[in-house]
């Protein structure tokens, strides 16, 4: 709702800079002067959208009841009005800011008056002073009409001169000073299209800047007292508040949680820290937040901990840490103590808090809770009884949201700006560690994590209950955080001596590519610049010019690949690129980041991310390690057991999305299939083809397995022409053979464009919902994206959510069985493990049955499990 992205932008305002005076300035509805200089002024911009315009008067009587002034000036525009009040308030000795990210308001920024752009939720304001824009355009406020002419601003139609662009625009400014020495000195422009043009558009020039100059001469009825912050109408704003179901702003406007009831403390003492572990028994559950030294957690030392378990209520812990490295072992044994300033007290906090939070009964919850676990984990302590990470729970009821960090999700939910890690720690050079911040400083931030936590479990529980989703969090999500955080802290081994073997190989061949590279090319050239490669493609050897960018002609792969069919030297190209990314992505950088104190690989498993419910792997990426070609697979055989008593175990499931599928759609002909353990790709093959089974190729079913996957992911006639390189009549023709037989798949494909289309989301088989918005576009290729997500969606969502329950319930297995084995990654639909070679046979049964039987479906799920010395053997 624009209205409530409109208030908790003014609160954010309010809580963040305090203002003595304010004002909303609105845009006139008729016509301004500037249409009257130029009557295409602003003639190609896109109208407000109806749902938009109609919650405007909204925000009216919103500002009415905040006691906010508006003002709107018929002949002007806001920009005007701004630009007025700004100036006036200059002359009065105030400083003032001007709301806004449009460049056009830099020419107005002088002594006392700077721009304030908000940018996005989370992100951090930009404030902008005359030295500011001067760093940003390179020109100061007083040089940027003449830029802003010159240049021309498509948004609101004011046409410049033609081809001159940002830089040109400020290498003219600083050459010559004004749009008017400009065209006098035309003739002195280098560039002779720029110079031709600049002659040709002197009328055209003369008029932009004219219609981007800000009239800040506005006759405006009013003194600046009359925007003086008054108190709101409490009574008429909760009123609103309630009528529009903003209820996440209701809070700012309870007088029970005015800032001066919040009690943040610091605990210095035994006694304290005995009082704070009895509330935590008592408490219903707690909240807990780690401040640490970095945001790996495989490295990361705890600086300090705060809990609360009411809002407006949390203690901070500050910790020292004492680091013993254990004899004949990488291992560090870490023990915490209570810290205060410059001293080391002789108090345990690891005997102190273990107890509590190692209690399965008394429940935790955190703000990206696997991260606490992780760190505590290495700091003595396994922490249990976590029952909601708040991180997780958004993610479940607002996929869509561009951000799930804290600071976020305090401003969309609590209308609250946090103290920014930045304004803490600093950035760039100055930053420094946590470590280094004031016990003082760090606390209040640190509770404040702490408590906005708490307040947003508290939103969050009913919402999820409400929308269906508390079982999908409790019984997959939450129990999946305990698996995910044993992968990550086991991690991998590397064969260092393999890697290292396999860069000189990759360095050698890299060496060879290169001077057959020269060769067919007729000549030495930067092979890595574009520019240079579009020069020797296109214009020194007359190959046949594909799409253009910005600088040049496009060499990237697709056009690379075309090019390929005809010449030796983009076959070359295509060879050197994969072998340059393969050594510099993989071979190269793995080794260096193995985690010096556990000598193995440690990747971050994120349930965030894909809005499908999969699974994303990052630091590093392991789900991207390449596999469709033979290079790129030899890369698998560097991931090893650390011991010669163990083997890799890997288990993949076979053709798991197209049981999905069939499960979902209740295909009668699939169903069959899966259920006779049928080729599905041969089976497909037959029928669309009409070949009898004994006659198929492998090129049968190769393509039909593009044809299987393609329908599944929305593909059409032109995508699968183009996959299989035949015509768009054959490829309708496939297309029309396949639904003939799987009627119910092209059922349930149309009904969940219904569903979307009706009601905006689509849900998995455990009921993950993604809501798709596109679907309301008025752009056509946007709706068929929204359709194609739509129907693919549950499929891979409904397959991700299998392989979760499968993976808690072989952890749990392995621990109850007490057996070694662990799993050691998660490649979307394979798990990998690392087993003693005593376990093999009983675990291999245990994962394949777990895999197999994670859900119930109307088809057989099939999982593949294989056992080898390394990745690339146990496949």
């Amino acid at each position: 709702s624009a209205i409530f992205g409109f208030l908790r932008f003014l609160f954010m305002i309010f809580d963040n800079e305090k203002p003595d005076y304010l004002a909303v300035i609105f845009d006139p509805k008729g016509p301004t002067f500037r249409h009257q200089q130029y009557k295409e002024y602003k003639a190609t911009r896109q109208k407000m959208p109806d749902d938009m315009r109609s919650q405007v008067p909204h925000i009216h009587e919103f500002l009415k009841a905040l006691n906010i002034p508006t003002l709107e000036v018929e002949g002007f525009e806001a920009d005007d009005v701004i630009g007025t009040l700004a100036k006036t308030a200059q002359k009065k000795g105030f400083e003032s800011y001007m709301v806004t990210g449009d460049k056009d308001f830099m020419q107005l920024v002088d002594s006392g008056i700077k721009m304030y752009n908000p940018k996005r939720a989370g992100e951090e304001v930009e404030i902008l002073d005359e030295a500011g824009v001067e760093s940003k355009v390179g020109l100061p406020p007083a040089k940027i009409i003449d830029y802003l002419a010159l240049m021309g601003d498509t948004s609101d139609n004011i046409p410049g001169v033609p081809g001159i662009g940002p830089k040109t625009a400020v290498d003219l400014v600083r050459e010559f000073g004004s749009v008017e020495s400009v065209l006098e000195n035309a003739e002195k422009v280098s560039r002779p299209k720029i110079r031709q043009n600049l002659q040709a558009h002197r009328e055209v020039a003369l008029l932009s800047k004219s219609l981007v100059t800000i009239d800040t001469d506005v006759p405006l009825d009013v003194e600046l007292e009359s925007f003086k912050c008054r108190e709101p109408d409490h009574e008429l704003v909760v009123k609103l508040i309630k009528e529009f179901e903003f209820t996440s702003l209701l809070e700012r406007f309870n007088p029970q949680n005015k800032t001066s009831e919040i009690e943040y403390k610091i605990v210095s003492s035994s006694e304290q820290l005995e009082e704070v572990v009895t509330s935590l028994k008592k408490a219903k559950f707690f909240v807990i937040d780690l401040e640490t030294t970095e945001r790996d957690p495989m490295r990361a030392e705890i600086v300090g901990i705060a809990l609360s378990w009411e809002p407006g209520r949390a203690f901070y812990i500050p910790v020292q840490v004492e680091k013993n490295k254990q004899q004949n072992s990488r291992t560090i044994k870490r023990e915490m103590f209570l810290k205060g300033e410059g001293d080391l007290f002789a108090l345990n906090l690891t005997e102190f808090l273990k107890p509590v939070l190692e209690d399965t009964r008394i429940k935790k919850s955190a703000h990206n809770i696997k991260y606490d676990m992780l760190v505590l984990s290495r700091h003595g302590i396994e922490m249990d009884g976590v029952s909601f990470d708040t991180m997780v729970g958004s993610f479940l009821l607002y996929p869509n949201l561009r951000q799930h960090n804290l600071d976020a999700l305090a401003l969309e939910h609590l209308g609250f700006v946090k103290i920014s890690t930045s304004d803490l720690i600093g950035k760039g050079k100055k930053k420094i560690s946590f470590a280094e911040v004031p016990i003082k400083d760090i606390a209040k931030y640190a509770c404040e994590d702490a408590d906005i936590t708490f307040r947003l479990h508290q939103i969050f529980e009913p919402k999820l209950t409400k929308g269906k989703l508390l079982e999908l969090f409790q019984d997959v999500e939450m129990p999946l955080i305990y698996v995910l955080k044993d992968v990550e802290q086991t991690g991998v081994s590397l064969d260092l001596n393999f890697l290292s073997e396999m860069s000189r190989t990759m360095q050698n061949k890299l060496g060879e590519l290169v001077e057959t590279i020269y060769k067919e090319a007729g000549g030495e050239f930067n092979i890595n610049s574009t520019q240079q490669l579009g020069h020797i493609l296109f214009e020194k050897l007359q190959l046949p010019k594909k799409k253009r960018t910005k600088t040049g002609y496009s060499t990237d792969v697709k056009v690379l690949e075309d090019l390929a069919k005809i010449h030796e030297l983009p076959r070359t190209l295509i060879e050197y690129r994969e072998l340059t990314k393969l050594k510099s992505t993989y071979v190269d950088a793995l080794p260096s980041l193995v985690n010096p104190e556990t000598g193995r690989l440690h990747t971050s498993y994120n349930q965030t991310i894909a809005a499908t419910g999969r699974l994303s792997s990052s630091d590093p990426n392991l789900q991207n390690i390449p596999i469709r070609t033979e290079l790129g697979r030899e890369i698998r055989r560097a991931f090893i057991p650390a011991d010669s008593d163990y083997v890799i175990l890997d288990a993949d499931y076979s053709q798991v999305e197209l049981r999905v599928m069939a499960h979902l759609s209740k295909d009668p002909v699939l169903l069959e299939a899966f259920n006779n353990n049928e080729d599905i790709h041969a089976k497909t093959a037959s029928l669309v083809f009409q070949v009898a089974p004994e006659d198929l190729t492998q090129e049968h079913r190769r393509k039909a397995k593009e044809v299987n996957f393609g329908i599944m992911y929305g593909m059409g006639v032109f995508g699968l022409a183009t996959r299989l390189n035949i015509s768009n009549e054959e490829a309708q023709e496939f297309i029309a053979n396949y639904f003939t037989l799987y009627a119910k798949v092209k059922e349930y494909i149309d009904a969940m464009h219904a569903q979307v289309e009706e009601k905006g989301f689509v849900t998995t088989l455990l009921n993950r919902t993604r809501y798709l918005p596109e679907i309301r576009s008025k752009n056509h290729n946007i709706r068929e994206f929204a359709k194609r997500t739509a129907v693919n969606t549950p499929i891979q969502g409904t397959a991700a959510e299998l392989i979760k329950v499968a993976m808690i319930n072989i952890w749990k297995k392995l621990k109850e069985k007490n057996l070694k084995t662990k799993m050691i990654m998660q490649v979307h639909d394979e798990l990998v493990f690392e087993a003693p070679k005593a376990e093999v046979e009983e675990v291999k049964v245990l994962v394949k049955h777990e895999m197999e039987n994670a859900l119930a479906l109307d088809v057989p799920i099939k999982a593949d499990v294989g056992v080898g010395p390394n990745w690339l053997e146990a496949k």
